[in-house]
């Protein structure tokens, strides 16, 4: 009876407060991006043999509904999906057991890949710009989002190699942010310039319209040491965004 009971317990998707959630699949998702992402780049032709298991995953969204999350669990919750998500759109879109070169090349004329509804949360389908622009931009209201969601790209802020968790989501927020800054390829000052991403000026009222505070907020040894000696002097200019497929 008691072998019984196990087996219809984690048969059922556990209802907490009227919600129902789906068994989480986390561990798994992290094995993946463990074995597939390495230094932000990932081996898109490897997960695609491993597809099955970050369907798995994906599962866990659609049958859960995460309103009854603490916040910082739901926060890391949507910054996941984001990831997975993306992810599964690239691995939809292979052409002769390749990725495509570009996100960007996925869609048609009038629909760009950010607008696809494909991700399915909570019983309802959403796509990627629900997720980015609908609920964790206005929701949490936290500009270091924008280092934590990847959009496949190479001047994307990398994917990182471990799930987010709400447990240590500032943490992982703070490191994903004050890596990003300091990629010299992406970042740069020089002179009294800092060249600074495209993401500051498509975002720019989520930091205060003010990318260089932001850069003395998180900056950290030389750099924070340089931005001191001009602070006052430095001027803005933003690079040129990458959009090549972040792929090995």
């Amino acid at each position: 009876m008691k072998v019984c009971c196990q087996w219809v317990v984690m048969a059922l998707i556990v209802f907490v407060s009227g919600t129902a959630i789906a068994n989480d699949q986390t561990p798994f998702y992290g094995e993946l991006l463990e074995k597939y992402v390495d230094d932000g780049r990932v081996d898109y032709t490897g997960l695609k043999n491993d597809e099955g298991k970050l369907d798995r995953y994906l599962e866990y969204f659609a049958g859960t509904d995460p309103e009854h999350m603490s916040k910082n669990d739901r926060f890391a919750f949507y910054i996941n999906a984001y990831n997975a998500y993306t992810l599964k759109l690239i691995l939809d879109n292979f052409k002769n057991d390749r990725p495509p070169a570009s996100i960007k090349d996925i869609g048609g004329f009038f629909t760009k890949p950010w607008s696809i509804k494909f991700a399915k949360i909570g019983g309802k389908t959403l796509t990627l710009d629900n997720i980015e622009h609908d609920i964790l931009r206005p929701t949490f209201n936290d500009p270091r989002v924008h280092f934590a969601v990847n959009c496949a790209s190479k001047s994307c802020p990398p994917l990182i190699s471990e799930p987010y968790s709400g447990a240590k989501l500032n943490e992982q927020l703070d490191a994903s942010t004050i890596a990003f800054l300091h990629n010299y390829r992406e970042n740069r000052l020089e002179g009294n310039t800092l060249y600074v991403s495209s993401i500051f000026k498509w975002f720019g009222k989520d930091f205060n319209n003010d990318a260089i505070g932001f850069f003395e907020k998180y900056a950290q040894g030389d750099l924070k040491k340089a931005l001191e000696v001009q602070k006052g002097r430095i001027k803005v200019k933003y690079l040129k965004y990458d959009w090549s497929l972040n792929g090995k």
